[in-house]
């Protein structure tokens, strides 16, 4: 795995770990079993899914779920030097939504 996509996964795990610490169920282990269902795609699938909707470089993933529904938040550096986002549904690699 290159560099950039390790340092960006373990980024993503340990943010998703944070709430564990506090008492609360933890988000990794919700998305690892969500992964195992095949309710979400690996993370690698989403950001080249993301990337070719929105070519540049991720500075932030958050998985977020709703009623069911998983989506991948990516925010993106653009070449222009714009800080962009787009959403991705975490199961079909669906865009949802250009910001």
């Amino acid at each position: 795995m290159p560099k950039p996509l390790l340092a960006l996964a373990t980024a993503l795990l340990v943010s998703l770990s944070a709430h564990a610490a506090f008492g609360d169920e933890s988000d990794q282990d919700r998305a690892r079993r969500a992964l195992e269902r095949g309710e979400i795609r690996p993370l690698d699938q989403v950001l080249d899914a993301a990337r070719k909707a929105l070519p540049g470089d991720v500075v932030k993933v958050e998985l977020d779920e709703d009623d069911g529904r998983w989506t991948y938040e990516i925010k993106i550096l653009t070449p222009s030097g714009e800080r962009r986002e787009v959403e991705i549904d975490a199961k079909s690699l669906r865009v949802l939504e250009i910001d």
